[in-house]
């Protein structure tokens, strides 16, 4: 494995592209996104440091559906996808943990889909601060509304009239491209069940 420094904003897979390595982050954020031929994307899944990026290599898939995006700024351990799927085929430890990760992705790839269809914009942005404050361990995320916007798949003006009703009610505090979660417990409590259900699922993952 290697340590390397990546950049807020940087693509590392576009969909489609063959794995040559697999990332585990130490700290940022990665994302998944998946895009529409015109070019529209939406994120279905936030990596930290929990998590892994490039898991189709252990389901010997050797290309990634999605796009891949540097959200926050990460220093991450990589290695070569060949390498890491030989260890990973020999059982043990590795093969029982990268198994357990991927139903954990797989349910917050498939709540994602259900909040986006059928919740409302501010219980999505909530469901979305509160995982990314999960995934960077932080109550402060350094994106702007517009990122945001990209990420949830939904005009800028909505994510500003939504931020706006939760700063107003003390939820967050916005500014200069920074969110600040000043009220974790009632931002969960303004959140969709799509959050405790992905929770739920890291938190098993994690304590296990």
């Amino acid at each position: 494995m290697e340590l390397i420094h990546l950049e807020k904003g940087e693509i590392i897979y576009m969909a489609r592209d063959s794995i040559k390595y697999v990332y585990f982050p130490l700290t940022g954020m990665f994302s998944l996104l998946s895009t529409t031929e015109s070019g529209s994307t939406v994120e279905v899944a936030m990596v930290g440091s929990e998590g892994i990026v490039g898991l189709p290599v252990v389901l010997s898939m050797d290309k990634v559906p999605y796009e891949v995006m540097i959200q926050l700024t990460s220093d991450t351990l990589r290695i070569e996808a060949e390498i890491l799927r030989k260890e990973f085929d020999r059982g043990g430890r590795l093969h029982e943990l990268m198994l357990r990760y991927t139903h954990v992705l797989i349910t917050q790839i498939s709540q994602s889909a259900v909040c986006n269809r059928f919740h409302t914009v501010e219980k999505r942005l909530c469901r979305w601060l509160l995982i990314a404050r999960d995934r960077v361990n932080s109550n402060t995320i350094d994106l702007t509304q517009e990122i945001i916007a990209h990420m949830l798949g939904i005009p800028r003006t909505g994510v500003t009239m939504a931020a706006g009703a939760l700063q107003r009610a003390g939820l967050i505090r916005y500014s200069r491209g920074k969110i600040e979660i000043l009220d974790y417990q009632r931002l969960r409590d303004a959140s969709c069940e799509c959050y405790e259900i992905i929770k739920e699922e890291f938190d098993r993952f994690l304590s296990e």
